[in-house]
């Protein structure tokens, strides 16, 4: 990978070598033993040409350092000029870079490059959705583990580039009691304790669905409870009940239509799978200059 390209990639909160195994499962996915055999039999090795990746519909941006990555793998001579940035709101016909390089290479990656960088954008897209609908409220929205597999980074990333936060990475950043967290261990104060002890620096997050629920769960030392399935009037009675000092989050069948409403009860975070595993793609294309 290009260093120029690795930095960004970087400033970006990207692993670069991640990236870059990435990139390489999925052309080697795509290309088998032969190749790209209809772009090795009608364009000869040494051929050059430009082509413009090109949005066909409105969205937010996001990933274009790893189509950078993606569309000079083949070629590290490619030159590339980047049009728009991650996180900009792009419209219908707007260029997101132009690439000069051998047209070979070029079309091989093609829809290698596109994959990532629609899927990556229709997740910033829905993202941007819920924080225009959340702003002034006070709350924000939450990505969760529901991903892609394999693309957790990447749609994670995208999250952050339409404005959301991510609620963590995996399950070895933050300690999240569950429900059946909670009866395997005889209960919310239990299962509160056996973390603590195992784990005395990790954050720990629990999950509550009544007021006498989050209750406990604070006598017992959480100072962040996720309110699953609760009513805008329930989350307001657990605002009350905890108070300011416990960090909130409504979750569970949220929908962009009442996000606000629920941001308004006072919850500091709505958490919402779907800005990942139900965000459609960005229709964006890389259309080849004629000559």
């Amino acid at each position: 990978m290009r260093a120029e390209y690795a930095a960004q990639l970087s400033a970006a909160g990207l692993d670069p070598d991640w990236v870059a195994e990435l990139v390489d499962r999925c052309l080697t996915e795509d290309l088998g033993e032969r190749g790209d055999v209809t772009s090795i039999a009608t364009i000869p090795a040494e051929s050059r040409g430009t082509a413009d990746v090109v949005l066909r519909a409105d969205g937010v941006l996001a990933g274009v350092p790893v189509a950078c990555a993606v569309l000079s793998a083949l070629d590290v001579d490619a030159e590339i000029d980047v049009r728009a940035t991650d996180g900009q709101r792009v419209g219908g016909g707007d260029v997101v870079l132009t690439v000069t390089g051998r047209v070979r290479q070029l079309l091989t990656v093609e829809r290698t490059m596109l994959n990532l960088l629609c899927r990556a954008s229709g997740v910033a897209t829905v993202t941007r959705a819920w924080a225009d609908a959340l702003e002034g409220t006070g709350a924000q929205v939450l990505d969760t583990r529901k991903t892609t597999p394999g693309l957790r980074a990447l749609e994670k990333y995208a999250v952050r580039c339409g404005g959301g936060t991510n609620k963590r990475l995996g399950l070895y950043d933050v300690a999240m009691v569950k429900d059946n967290h909670v009866v395997a261990a005889g209960g919310v104060a239990p299962a509160y304790a056996a973390v603590r002890r195992s784990y005395p620096d990790i954050d720990i997050q629990v999950e509550v669905s009544t007021v006498e629920m989050a209750r406990e769960a604070v006598a017992a030392g959480a100072s962040f409870l996720l309110c699953d399935n609760m009513s805008p009037d329930l989350l307001r009675q657990v605002v009350t009940a905890v108070g300011p000092g416990v960090q909130l989050e409504a979750t569970g069948g949220l929908t962009l239509e009442r996000g606000r409403e629920y941001a308004e009860t006072g919850v500091h975070y709505l958490s919402v799978g779907a800005l990942t595993h139900s965000a459609s793609i960005v229709d964006i294309a890389m259309d080849l200059r004629g000559s």
